[in-house]
């Protein structure tokens, strides 16, 4: 599609439901939030639980240093001390550089690499806790991009209201090497209008190759499809174009092909970086979400987890989303739904 330059790029969004009282709820609406109840008690259950084992376990080291060093003579315990003191240094050293390293790898991205935009504009569809979700993928998406050798160049357009609000909250939000903006991408990126393209699965053209002259947008909502096919209409209406990820192509997924927002950035990444779309397809999408003959004949190339739109399910994989929250954290100076594509 052509784009239209001279309709407004203003879009008509569909307005959020009114909040109910909890007497007004659906009977499965009051399980759903007695459900969602639970799960932040366990979760707040496990969070103190977790930071008491802690302060055990660096109670115990600390009492099994001194006990190691209390038989030593005051010769052996400053040459122990010594060499703890190197190794500690050596391994401050090493963050060090690869920190500058990330930082040398985004702001050369910013000048030569991929340009890829979240669009975040759909916070005032989403609850509370969707809102939540979409943050960590945010999280997510900033902390694998930091790894890749060849990372593209990432923008957050429309932070506003309550996702501005959780986005601030991000330990070194304000450093990241990323562009974060208050207005909509047709505005901020006016002048380059020709070359955006919105990813959604709606679209009928299947994207082939990326583009380093294109900016490709993906759109940043969490909501159990409760608005189908919205960010296509948006494409629509503001008169850019549009296209699909190829995964008919290449897999057969086992239910829905909505994938989150760190999916899809993992896989431009892998694209970026191998050129193939297949090999970024089956590196990025876990089994579950395939059929299982394509699972089973691509077992050697997959991962199996991911942060999942579904919160019960995404409490149970907290691994990466650690390692993303620890890199986002790193950024503080030592003295701080994706629709469906």
């Amino acid at each position: 599609m052509e784009p239209n330059h001279e309709r407004e790029s203003t879009v008509p969004l569909p307005k959020p439901e009114p909040s109910q009282p909890t007497s007004e709820l659906s009977k499965n609406a009051k399980k759903k939030l007695a459900r969602q109840e639970r799960w932040e008690a366990k979760k707040a259950d496990k969070k103190a639980a977790a930071k008491e084992q802690k302060k055990k376990e660096t109670e115990r080291k600390r009492k099994g240093w001194e006990e190691s060093i209390a038989g030593m003579t005051e010769e052996e315990r400053v040459k122990v001390i010594e060499a703890r003191m190197s190794l500690r240094k050596e391994r401050m050293e090493k963050r060090l550089e690869e920190k500058n390293e990330k930082k040398e790898r985004l702001v050369k991205a910013k000048e030569l690499r991929q340009n890829v935009v979240v669009d975040v504009e759909f916070s005032h569809l989403m609850t509370p806790q969707e809102i939540r979700s979409l943050v960590q993928q945010i999280m997510y998406c900033y902390a694998v991009n930091g790894r890749c050798d060849t990372p593209a160049h990432l923008w957050l357009t429309g932070c506003e209201g309550e996702m501005d609000n959780q986005l601030k909250k991000i330990p070194g939000f304000d450093k990241w090497i990323i562009e974060k903006e208050n207005k909509s991408y047709i505005e901020v990126l006016a002048d380059r209008r020709d070359d955006l393209v919105y990813l959604t699965a709606d679209s009928e053209d299947v994207l082939e190759e990326l583009d380093l002259k294109k900016i490709y947008i993906i759109g940043g909502l969490v909501d159990r499809n409760r608005f189908k096919g919205i960010t296509m209409e948006k494409a629509q209406e503001q008169g850019i174009r549009t296209a699909k990820l190829p995964i008919g192509n290449f897999l057969k997924m086992s239910s829905s092909q909505v994938l989150t927002v760190n999916q899809v950035v993992e896989i431009l990444l892998k694209f970026l970086e191998t050129r193939d779309w297949k090999t970024s397809f089956f590196a990025v999408i876990p089994q579950r979400k395939r059929s299982q003959a394509d699972s089973e004949g691509n077992a050697d190339n997959t991962v199996d987890e991911d942060i999942d739109e579904d919160e019960e399910e995404g409490s149970e994989q907290k691994d990466d989303l650690l390692t993303s929250k620890k890199q986002c954290v790193e950024e503080i100076p030592s003295n701080k739904l994706v629709d469906e594509v």
